[in-house]
């Protein structure tokens, strides 16, 4: 196993003129040595080194999701008229630019748009706020739950979370790689495209560079994948920026391989060219609480932006204008807001014990 392995490495870490590409099958066979420990803490650390210089392509991203879907979890497909979207947000989360995404969740949700999101704790290689603390802030703990019963929330509220430390452990390890690295590799990469999700869906990836988007569309295309979407969003999320015109891919069945190029400027609809800053985990679960309530602010305003944007592309709103309409009224009619409490109480119903012990507490 270690020589197989080790042939893996060579071919992608003899530099320029000597290294090659993994095929998509030789890259599934390292994702899954690397996850089951069957190679050796030295060729792991410079597989993940090497191959983050060389740069992954889409076929390589193609074959380590081929490996995640071997070894990983899966939410069962539930009954839904629209595809289940899932939202790739990067893993270390934010530092600078307050989320939105949860609040969108909510939303989407409300109006009758399934979505699943997944991540971790606070990750290397930038430790920020992760997806689960801000869940945590307005009420809602996924980290107790256990794989079926995370698929009982989403059968019953439209909206799952696959906390990877308790649904994939085996992820576990690389993390603990990617902080001694301190660098991001390919799977930080390649976990925006991860659909833990057996049924049919549209998948929503946040993204950098341009060169990143190209390789999703690759990578994705020669999984059979032919709904998503690529949003060059804050910090690399899925979450529309308000300082800049957002630039996003469209993918579509009746489009078949060929991307459609949106640009969207937030002047256009009315809204200012600010993004708003972070703060500290309460003052954000406080202003995300008002957000709720229907009291206009800032992140308000996002959530506006953001939430016409996904109930458009969802195909819930016929275009952007009157997306932002319907996502004033769920927001003001308390829509939202019910759904919040439904899932709060869902997963309160499968999980009362540890559910309170966890919780971080906001009094609102």
């Amino acid at each position: 196993m270690k020589n197989t392995f080790r042939d893996l490495l060579k071919k992608v870490g003899s530099g320029n003129h000597t290294g090659e590409n993994l095929t998509r099958e030789e890259a599934a066979t390292a994702t899954r040595m690397m996850l089951l420990g069957e190679a050796t803490p030295a060729q792991i650390g410079a597989f993940l080194i090497a191959h983050r210089i060389k740069r992954p392509t889409g076929e390589e991203l193609a074959g380590m999701l081929d490996a995640y879907d071997q070894l990983g979890p899966k939410l069962a497909s539930i009954s839904s008229v629209r595809p289940v979207m899932v939202l790739g947000i990067p893993y270390d989360g934010r530092t600078r630019t307050a989320p939105i995404s949860p609040i969108t969740a909510l939303l989407l949700a409300a109006a009758g748009q399934p979505v699943v999101m997944h991540g971790g704790d606070r990750l290397p290689t930038k430790y920020g706020l992760p997806l689960v603390e801000i869940w945590q802030g307005l009420g809602v703990d996924w980290t107790g739950l256990t794989l079926e019963k995370t698929q009982q929330v989403l059968e019953q509220t439209g909206i799952g979370f696959v906390y990877a430390p308790q649904h994939f452990p085996l992820t576990q390890s690389i993390w603990e790689y990617r902080d001694q690295l301190g660098k991001r590799p390919p799977f930080a990469t390649m976990e925006l495209i991860w659909c833990p999700y057996a049924g049919n869906a549209h998948i929503v990836a946040g993204f950098v560079h341009p060169p990143t988007e190209a390789m999703f569309q690759d990578a994705l295309a020669r999984r059979g994948v032919t709904n998503f979407t690529t949003v060059k969003g804050l910090e690399g999320s899925c979450d529309l920026p308000r300082d800049r015109t957002a630039i996003i891919g469209l993918l579509t069945p009746a489009t078949s391989n060929e991307i459609a190029r949106l640009h969207l400027v937030p002047r256009d609809y009315g809204f200012t060219s600010k993004n708003v800053p972070l703060g500290t985990t309460v003052e954000l679960a406080l202003d995300m609480q008002a957000v709720l309530k229907g009291i206009p602010s800032e992140l308000m305003e996002t959530a506006l932006w953001n939430g016409g944007f996904y109930l458009w592309r969802s195909g819930i709103c016929s275009d952007m204008l009157a997306g932002i309409a319907k996502a004033k009224e769920l927001l003001r009619t308390g829509a939202v807001a019910a759904k919040l409490q439904e899932v709060t109480q869902s997963i309160y119903n499968l999980n009362p014990t540890v559910y309170n012990s966890r919780l971080l507490t906001i009094d609102s």
